[in-house]
């Protein structure tokens, strides 16, 4: 007895765990999420942009290169959440919208649930995205002991509001356990990068280091609208002679929330958290193709399933890290984090009061504290099959028809048309794909059945898909349809296409050269793992919206659940 005292208190002295290979012991947590940032919109990718916090984090952490996520917010805030993917969750349709009764289901167990029965302390800053038609899907009933931001996709920088209404909430818990959503109307005019900011250092400085910390800072920059200070608007980007009005404001939105990240780890050190805290980055997708942002020297951007859509920029930077200053290829996914921290806290699901769903996540914590094996050799950026839609479901998805100009198409989906990307629909070669001013507003790739993947250095398309072109360095002359870096000529309108794209990521980073037709054999092996993720797939409903949530000017849930 006196023996297994004596380790356990050695163990807790060390704060390591020999059996996990010197694996920290429940380590603070600071899970760091910009929104629709640019591949290359940091200075340790070449960019003109400032970012001094992020570049020093990132050289001397690691730079993770392969780090994929879905290509849109919801979808990837809903895998970080749950450790699933997007095809188990429903949400491989797309965002949540406003007014829609859907949500991250409430059988998932979240991330911060699992943290947080570990004896986490557990604060969420900045935005949700993962639903809030009822107030058992809202943050502070999924996990979180606080939460001060936004329940919705955007928001006015200063103003607060989606469509004209109020979306700014401080969710928390009173002395006698009673929940409590004040709306921060008083915040009005306040530049809202700046608020999250502040609160995570007021969450850091208020820490009762008795417990470790979870902090997920999900900042809304640089999302649209671009919006920023007019005076850091000018001190920011007073260097950057051949950018235009728009990418300047962009510019000054990414170098607020540097100048906030680094303030967050001034922080951590002046209340002597520094050493033990693991700190991750990453952008939920990549910068909106066509807009201010440079996913350069990446092809597509966001709602695409090309590199710059779904290769986000991200690093982690900790003491805790054996190995720094370098950069890590080996291929990560957003739904690893989960299962990455559920490690990092000792958690034991199978004690759970909570039911814990099958994680598709993977352990890194050899990979990003020691260059080890990530233990991925593949990762399925996304697939759609129409036959899962409009089939009875615990939760509703679709879109009905009447709120987009849709053909309709019934689609039985079998290889050969994953080859051809042929639909089955009299007028299936003529559904039109408009592009939108609106970053949030239904998109084309609802219409079509499609499956990409990545397995080693092969990446395939299959289906019909949304294809996009390139961007300049520094989006310095916008966007082109052909690869300015090598000439070489994009034939194919931007918008939807179909057949079979494989593409060599070692050789061909860029997805220039479509070289399906020359290696069937990898064609006919990716292809073939369709039927297994067909498998994993959730059916979906009929999307259904509502204009209950909109009260006195202000967002709040609008269903009761029995």
């Amino acid at each position: 007895m006196i023996s297994e005292l004596f380790f356990v208190l050695l163990l807790c002295l060390t704060n390591l765990n020999p059996a996990s290979g010197n694996r920290p012991f429940r380590p603070n947590i600071i899970m760091i999420l910009a929104d629709d940032m640019g591949y290359q919109d940091v200075g340790f990718r070449g960019s003109d942009i400032l970012t001094p916090n992020l570049d020093r984090l990132a050289k001397d952490g690691v730079i993770l290169e392969n780090h994929y996520v879905m290509p849109q917010c919801s979808p990837t805030r809903s895998s970080l959440m749950s450790g699933r993917h997007a095809i188990r969750t429903g949400f491989w349709h797309g965002n949540i919208k406003p007014r829609e009764e859907w949500g991250l289901r409430l059988d998932e167990t979240t991330m911060t649930e699992m943290l947080k029965r570990n004896g986490y302390a557990t604060h969420g800053i900045g935005k949700w995205h993962c639903g809030l038609y009822t107030w058992q899907h809202t943050p502070a009933q999924r996990g979180f002991d606080t939460f001060f931001g936004l329940y919705l996709g955007s928001q006015g920088y200063f103003s607060h509001k989606n469509s004209g209404s109020l979306d700014f909430r401080e969710d928390f818990y009173d002395k006698d356990k009673k929940f409590v959503d004040n709306m921060r109307a008083d915040l009005n005019g306040k530049y809202n990068t700046n608020l999250f900011t502040d609160r995570a250092i007021s969450v850091i400085s208020e820490h009762d280091s008795s417990k470790p910390l979870f902090m997920y800072l999900s900042y809304t920059a640089p999302h649209g609208p671009i919006e920023a200070p007019k005076d850091e608007v000018k001190q920011f980007s007073k260097h950057m002679t051949k950018s235009d009005k728009k990418r300047k404001e962009y510019a000054a939105m990414v170098s607020i929330m540097d100048r906030g990240i680094g303030e967050v780890v001034d922080a951590l050190e002046q209340h002597g958290m520094r050493d033990d805290t693991l700190i991750v980055f990453s952008s939920d997708n990549g910068g909106v193709f066509g807009g201010p942002a440079s996913n350069y020297p990446l092809r597509g951007g966001k709602k695409s399933l090309q590199e710059g859509g779904v290769r986000a920029v991200s690093f982690v930077n900790s003491p805790l890290l054996k190995k720094t200053g370098y950069t890590n290829t080996n291929l990560h996914h957003v739904t690893d984090w989960y299962k990455t921290f559920q490690g990092l806290a000792r958690d034991m699901p199978e004690q759970a009061e909570k039911y814990q769903h099958t994680l598709d996540g993977f352990d890194i914590w050899d990979s990003i504290s020691n260059n080890g094996s990530s233990g991925r050799t593949e990762v399925l950026l996304n697939m759609r099959v129409s036959s899962m839609v409009n089939k009875k479901a615990p939760e509703p998805v679709y879109v009905p028809d009447s709120d987009y100009n849709q053909a309709k198409t019934s689609i039985s989906l079998d290889d050969e048309a994953l080859k051809d990307g042929v639909l089955s629909s009299d007028n299936d070669q003529n559904v039109p794909y408009e592009k939108s001013e609106n970053e949030d507003s239904i998109v084309a790739d609802l219409l079509f059945d499609f499956f990409v993947i990545r397995k080693d250095n092969w990446k395939l398309f299959s289906g019909s898909y949304l294809l996009q072109g390139w961007t300049h360095e520094n989006n310095w002359n916008g966007t082109v349809t052909c690869d300015p870096l090598k000439g070489y000529q994009f034939y194919d309108a931007d918008g939807i296409v179909g057949g079979v794209r494989l593409y060599n990521l070692n050789t061909d980073p860029r997805e220039v050269h479509n070289v399906a037709e020359s290696n069937p054999g990898v064609v006919e092996m990716l292809i073939s793992k369709h039927a297994h993720y067909l498998a994993e797939m959730t059916w979906t409903g009929n999307r259904i919206y509502s204009l209950e949530g909109l009260e006195g000017g202000k967002w709040h849930p609008w269903v009761t659940l029995d």
